[in-house]
């Protein structure tokens, strides 16, 4: 499924024309890359502000609609004010089809509960990482990576090359040699103690 979003060619520049657009409910944004210049655009603040809700929206390749004329993007950088709920900037990036992009996408952990370290050893599962920066054509980019933990024993730690990538997808830490842990099963002491002593 893919998400689409609303925006307007933006003419007027400078902090001044920002801060009216904010009081007037829109967010001053910024689509660049591709074959096109970089154009100013601004979006309505109530639907991207619910939109950027969804963890699918930060690692998918969205239709971007610019007065009608639709764009395939990535959304690239967001500055959302520091104790308000409100988005002061965004910047999409377009995309090429034809070449490689880099993103962070969100890991989902399944399974803890079915894995020994948790079960017989009543461990607990901490998650090292929660997002992992992948390599893909936009085509291939998933939402997510799903963890399964079902395995994991206690003591054991889950790396980037145990996980299970969909196809076409590659983790650039791997390729450069960084195995990063993921997730680890930590078994608290008083815990296991407790359990033998009874």
């Amino acid at each position: 499924m893919q998400i689409e979003i609303d925006a307007n060619k933006r003419t007027l520049q400078g902090k001044g024309a920002s801060r009216r657009l904010r009081v007037e409910g829109k967010v001053p944004g910024v689509i660049y890359g591709g074959e096109g210049a970089a154009q100013s655009i601004e979006l309505d603040h109530n639907n991207l502000f619910y939109k950027l809700k969804l963890e699918a929206f930060h690692a998918s390749v969205l239709s971007l609609k610019v007065d009608g004329v639709k764009e395939q993007v990535l959304l690239r950088d967001v500055q959302m004010h520091p104790y308000k709920p409100q988005v002061l900037h965004v910047d999409f990036q377009r995309v090429d089809t034809d070449k490689k992009i880099h993103m962070k996408v969100p890991l989902h952990f399944v399974n803890a509960e079915l894995s020994p370290g948790v079960k017989l050893a009543g461990g607990m599962v901490s998650h090292v990482l929660t997002e992992v920066d992948i390599s893909c054509f936009p085509q291939d980019l998933p939402e997510y990576i799903t963890v399964d933990l079902s395995e994991m024993a206690a003591g054991s730690t889950l790396h980037l090359s145990d996980l299970r990538l969909p196809e076409n997808v590659e983790i650039p830490a791997l390729i450069k040699g960084d195995n990063l842990p993921v997730a680890t099963l930590i078994v608290q002491r008083g815990a296991a103690e407790e359990s033998s002593m009874s």
